[in-house]
């Protein structure tokens, strides 16, 4: 899951962080409703999650996740979405501030 939220005025935070990541399927024959089901469970502030037709039937999701602004927050939330069953592979793309 997601590290705990750091109290304000914590040195170590700055806010929260806008996440774009990239989340490919092992085949296009997954159910990517059980992975949205899934990244919604485990990540309760995901904004939006979109299809981005690959190729060859694979369609990959574009998971929006605004998260705070903690020292290897990012890490762990790519571990997360990769542990989740017919992932194959997910990646931060695109970070900013909030």
């Amino acid at each position: 899951m997601y590290a705990p939220p750091v109290a304000s005025g914590d040195p170590e935070t700055m806010g929260d962080v806008a996440l774009i990541i990239k989340v490919m399927p092992e085949s296009p024959e997954i159910n990517r409703d059980g992975i949205i089901a899934s990244i919604k469970e485990k990540f309760p502030r995901v904004q939006d999650i979109r299809e981005e037709p690959i190729g060859f039937g694979l369609v990959a999701l574009k998971v929006a996740l605004v998260v705070p602004d903690a020292e290897g927050q990012t890490e762990v939330i790519e571990e997360t979405l990769n542990a989740i069953e017919g992932v194959e592979r997910a990646e931060i793309v695109e970070s900013t501030l909030v």
